[in-house]
């Protein structure tokens, strides 16, 4: 493994009827790579909330990332979604990988009402959209296990000063969005590009930029 710091990069299984997640397709492909000075370390997590919450531990255990971030699928949005804020909250609409399906359980029973991400969310949106990359800064990450992830990961730097952490959520890629209907995609090779840009502002700033980037709704 390299001496680098290293970040760790996350994306999850296919869920519902899909066959395939474009988080882990992204994420795969930045597997090894070296951003900002940072080793990229990309691992599978699986659509579950008790699963994934137990990897995620065992990754970061292993792995003693300085940066983590999580990425998943949001079927129906058009961008590059930067989460600001994960909620303590899991309410399932509909059954995990494995069959649970909590509705108003706590994500972690003594954790606070929510964590905002640690990553500069605003530099990492000006940088996307330089790049003609399609981007927001997003105000709910859901209530299911993207949300439950995204929240774990804050959980945990919070407890280490020395760890920074967020999520973004992506669209379908095309050969997704083909069987349904008028939903937006992005191409894989976009989503691996703005993932990339993404970690480079992560991994080398700490400041983060004041604009407005927030909605009426």
């Amino acid at each position: 493994m390299s001496k680098s710091p290293r970040i760790l990069l996350t994306g999850f299984t296919p869920f519902g009827d899909e066959d395939i997640n474009p988080s882990w397709e992204a994420v795969h492909a930045l597997d090894g790579k070296h951003v900002g000075g940072h080793h990229v370390v990309s691992r599978l997590l699986p659509t579950a909330f008790a699963e994934s919450q137990r990897e995620l531990a065992l990754m970061v255990d292993e792995i003693e990332p300085a940066i983590l971030l999580g990425v998943g699928q949001a079927g129906g949005r058009g961008r590059l979604s930067i989460e600001r804020v994960a909620i303590n909250v899991q309410d399932a609409r509909m059954a995990d990988n494995a069959g649970a399906q909590p509705i108003d359980e706590a994500v972690v029973a003594d954790g606070p009402a929510a964590y905002f991400s640690t990553l500069p969310i605003k530099a990492m949106l000006k940088a996307l959209l330089a790049e003609g990359l399609p981007a927001e800064v997003s105000n709910t990450a859901g209530t299911f296990v993207c949300n439950h992830v995204a929240y774990l990961m804050l959980y945990l730097a919070a407890k280490h000063r020395d760890l920074r952490a967020g999520f973004i959520h992506i669209p379908y890629l095309p050969s997704q969005a083909a069987h349904v209907p008028n939903a937006p995609s992005m191409s894989k090779d976009d989503v691996v590009r703005g993932l990339s840009i993404a970690l480079e502002v992560a991994a080398t700033r700490r400041d983060d930029e004041r604009f407005g980037a927030g909605t009426l709704d």
